[in-house]
């Protein structure tokens, strides 16, 4: 089997087993296991102490960051009021964008034996709070529900039409859609008020991106337990980034082998300047032996990249090297 055959097949939940490795191996990449489209990279090419976005959000995103981070307060916000959000609001053109440099990263990927995926930052909620202060939006869920609701719409709205074109274009076989629901600890809402005002946009978003024949990746690196029916409801076929801190093995039974796992590793364990080799492969090994069993699960870090440097290259040869001795063992 070749590696985009191994994934797949993990991706069936196929029985016995026939590839336990790091979920990554079989991804088109360039440092990160992504094709970069025009339409992510109105979103990710800044950097630096204070820049201002296409939807005039203030972020800071410095090298020891590990990633964008929206620096927002009640000077700089976007949204001044959310019940006339539209007013604020300012959605960045898609008309005109460069396909030349995604083109010519995809031209030397063979796609028999290679997965392309295409990045989607920002889903609805995190997109929210880059336009107005976090606490602002968790308190809206509550006390101004349609209008949040409208809010999220209208963003899914705008995602859609940007997905359309990179699968136009790209024809991808995975969309990596990013939006973090949860601390590392809880979900920022309940389940109830997740299904009311997220939910339904999260349908109709990845209903387009399988009807187009394209799979789901749901980024997400925080605590979710509680919405993984909801997930395979909504049309996700792999959670990336599920961390220890989420019953992994409760997940596994609840859903039954239709969602795909692709996490396990606790960074906080391993991704720090102190870790030593054997701890570091010790926690791949502790992630295997515990979360393999349950099935439709594939070892990798929740951040897909390791901050410290050369971990994430131990991580990579623990989970090729141990999930075939596993897969050996259990086969």
């Amino acid at each position: 089997m070749n590696p985009k055959e191994q994934f797949l097949s993990a991706l069936k939940n196929e029985k016995p087993p026939k590839w336990m490795g790091y979920a990554f191996n079989a991804y088109a990449s360039n440092g990160f296991p992504v094709i970069w489209d025009p339409v992510t990279m109105l979103d990710a090419a800044f950097s630096g102490e204070s820049y201002i976005d296409l939807w005039g959000a203030t972020w800071r995103h410095l090298p020891t960051d590990p990633g964008a981070i929206p620096m927002v307060n009640q000077e700089n916000k976007v949204i001044k009021d959310l019940t006339h959000w539209r007013d604020y609001v300012r959605f960045p053109s898609l008309d005109n964008l460069d396909w030349s440099a995604a083109m010519g990263m995809l031209s030397v990927v063979d796609r028999d034996t290679t997965l392309v995926m295409v990045p989607s930052f920002y889903g609805p909620f995190e997109r929210a709070h880059a336009l107005m202060p976090f606490d602002e939006v968790l308190c809206a869920l509550y006390e101004e529900p349609d209008a949040t609701y409208d809010l999220f719409g209208a963003l899914t709205d705008w995602k859609i039409k940007a997905l359309g074109l990179v699968i136009d274009h790209i024809k991808p076989d995975i969309i990596h859609s990013h939006d973090d629901w949860g601390s590392k600890t809880s979900l920022f809402m309940s389940p109830e008020i997740f299904r009311k005002l997220l939910k339904p946009h999260y349908t109709r978003l990845y209903s387009y991106i399988k009807s187009r024949g394209v799979l789901v990746q749901h980024h997400a690196d925080c605590y979710c337990q509680g919405l993984e029916c909801d997930m395979v409801d909504m049309g996700i076929d792999m959670w990336q980034g599920v961390i220890p801190a989420n019953d992994i093995p409760l997940i596994q039974r609840n859903t039954r082998g239709r969602l795909l796992l692709l996490g396990g590793i606790d960074q906080t364990v391993i991704d720090h300047a102190d870790a030593t080799e054997e701890s570091i492969r010790a926690e791949v090994r502790r992630a295997i032996d515990t979360y393999a069993p349950g099935g439709a699960f594939l070892p990798c870090i929740a951040s897909i990249l390791c901050i410290n440097e050369g971990v994430g290259d131990i991580v990579i040869d623990e989970c090729n090297k141990y999930g075939a001795e596993w897969l050996k063992k259990n086969s």
